[in-house]
Formats: structure tokens, C-alpha cells, sequence
């Protein structure tokens, strides 16, 4: 039997952010951050998992998404102003400190909570997204990834990346989802789900703009990640080159990856059973990471 979900609108300061909560009120907090274009249903095969295994899980429609607020400049979405976003919910729900995991910008956001907050994070769990610092020197060394990066350019450019994203009922959205997944794994209902969250007026533009800000906007180098990181990385992602994932776990202190080889970017929704396992063995852990070789991982599937 699935535990209950309740859902609320919390305001803090200029921002307003929806979020989900389920699991015990005096579990061990965990914070899920989606990526993009989902909202927080992305966490829908994890949340009562790791609800039922004791843990407090709030999920978040992020800034610019879902019911949250939807500030209309780019500078809004700024690393800082979604990392801020983070720390003053958890202050707001009382934590001290909390576990973090994010998926896509979700877990690049989560990357830079743990850099700027390291006192506040327990441990953190990132499914495929790259640490930023080496996402620069893997697109000079690896061209091909600037070409799997490409449609980061493409979303520069005003007005007309939200206009061919809305057309015919947001088709080429919907795509980036269906045509990078297994199949099936987006359901006609689900799709149908999201549309309803693309459709408000400034949806798209504010999704659209956490690419502006990171490309446009400045940013620290976030360096050596000090709490202890899982990653997890579905190997045939079409956006993400694995060498990322390699690269990020050298900048763990105190870090592991898993690999499932035949899982997509998608990998959370693929493999439910195979992610929520590595997640509650790694939260629940009670002693120190081993620190693995540089770029190697442990276990795969």
C-alpha cells in the first residue's frame, strides 16, 4: 500500500514553489529535484519507495516549472537564484541537514547545493548530469559532445525556440522525451499530463531559460565535492556522453558510480527497481564511501 502524497505551495520571498511531500514527518529528509521539461511526477517510481523505506521525500516542481512561480527574465534562473531556491526550502521545512538527489538540471543544481552548502548536505545522489566544471574540457576534447550539446545554442535564440516547442501540441517536447526513452516508457496519459504543464503562458520560456542563464549568465567553478556522491548513469544517453560521468566522479571526494548499460538518460523510469535499490543501500549507509580508483565505478547492469 503506498503511502499518502500531500501537496502545497510554499512562499519564500520572491518565489513561491510547489511541492510534494510523503514518508514519515520525522523521516531522514531527502529533497528530489526534477530536469527538464518534467515536473515532479518525474520522481514517480522513487517517491514512495523511499517514503515506505522511512524517508521524508519532499518533491519540487522547480522554479519556472509546474505550480511553482515563473519569474519572466533570464537572470532569474541563474545557478545562484535555483541553488537559493534549495537552501531557504530546507530552512523553511526545518532542516539542518538533507539528503539531495537530482536528475538532469535537477542534479546539476544538486551538484552545486552540495559545492556551496557542504555543511547542510548528507549525501547526495545524481542521475545523469554532469558536474559543471567538466563539461567545458570534455566538449574541447570530445566533439562529439558539442554536437549532442547543440540544441543548447538552438535555445538561445529568442522567442523561436518556444514557438517550434508549442507547436502541434508541444510535438517536439513531447519527443525529446518519447524518441530518447525506451518505449513506452511515456505514456499517452503521462504525455498528456505534461502538456497540461507546458501549456500555462511563460512555461516554456521560464524552462528554456535555465539554458540562457547557464550560457549567459556568470557562474563560480564549484570544485571539489566534499559530501559523499553516488552517481548513477544510464550509459545510452543520447545527450549526455559517458566520459561526463567519469570526469564528475573525479571530482568526488568521497564518490561511487553505478552504471546500467541498456538504460537511457531515463534511467529512473527505466529501471525503478535498480535505481531505488542503489539509492535506499547508499542513504542508508552508516560508514564512510570507499574511495574508488579515478573514473572507475563499481557496479554495473
Amino acid at each position: 500500500m503506498k503511502s499518502s502524497q500531500t501537496s502545497r505551495i510554499v512562499d519564500l520571498e520572491n518565489i513561491s514553489l510547489h511541492i510534494v511531500e510523503e514518508g514519515p514527518p520525522d523521516g531522514e529528509p531527502v529533497l528530489l529535484l526534477h530536469g527538464f521539461p518534467e515536473y515532479w511526477r518525474a520522481w514517480r517510481n522513487q517517491s514512495s519507495t523511499l517514503a515506505e523505506a522511512g524517508f521524508r521525500v519532499v518533491m519540487i516542481d522547480m522554479r519556472g516549472y509546474g505550480q511553482s512561480s515563473a519569474p519572466p527574465d533570464v537572470s532569474d534562473y541563474r545557478i545562484a537564484n535555483l541553488v537559493d531556491d534549495v537552501e531557504r526550502l530546507a530552512s523553511y521545512l526545518g532542516w539542518q541537514s538533507f539528503n539531495i538527489i537530482g536528475h538532469d538540471w535537477g542534479g546539476i543544481v544538486a551538484w552545486v547545493v552540495a559545492s556551496f552548502h557542504p555543511m547542510r548536505v548528507k549525501r547526495l545522489v545524481v542521475l545523469n548530469a554532469p558536474h559543471l566544471d567538466v563539461m567545458a574540457d570534455v566538449m574541447r576534447k570530445m566533439p562529439s559532445q558539442m554536437i549532442r550539446s547543440a540544441y543548447i545554442a538552438f535555445f538561445q535564440l529568442p522567442s523561436l525556440p518556444e514557438t517550434l516547442l508549442r507547436a502541434g501540441r508541444f510535438k517536439l517536447l513531447a519527443d525529446s522525451l518519447t524518441k530518447t526513452a525506451r518505449p513506452g516508457i511515456f505514456t499517452d496519459d503521462e504525455l498528456e499530463q505534461y502538456r497540461q504543464q507546458w501549456q500555462p503562458e511563460g512555461r516554456l520560456k521560464a524552462m528554456l531559460n535555465y539554458y540562457r542563464a547557464l550560457v549567459r549568465e556568470p557562474r563560480p567553478a564549484l570544485g571539489r565535492i566534499v559530501p559523499p556522491v553516488l552517481i548513477l548513469w544510464g550509459c545510452k544517453d543520447r545527450a549526455l556522453a559517458f566520459r561526463l560521468a567519469k570526469e564528475s566522479l573525479i571530482q568526488c571526494a568521497n564518490g561511487r558510480m553505478c552504471v546500467h548499460r541498456s538504460a537511457t538518460h531515463w534511467v529512473h523510469l527505466e529501471e525503478p527497481e535498480w535505481t531505488n535499490a542503489h539509492i535506499i543501500r547508499f542513504l542508508e549507509a552508516d560508514h564512510e564511501l570507499d574511495r574508488p580508483e579515478p573514473g572507475l565505478f563499481d557496479e554495473t547492469a
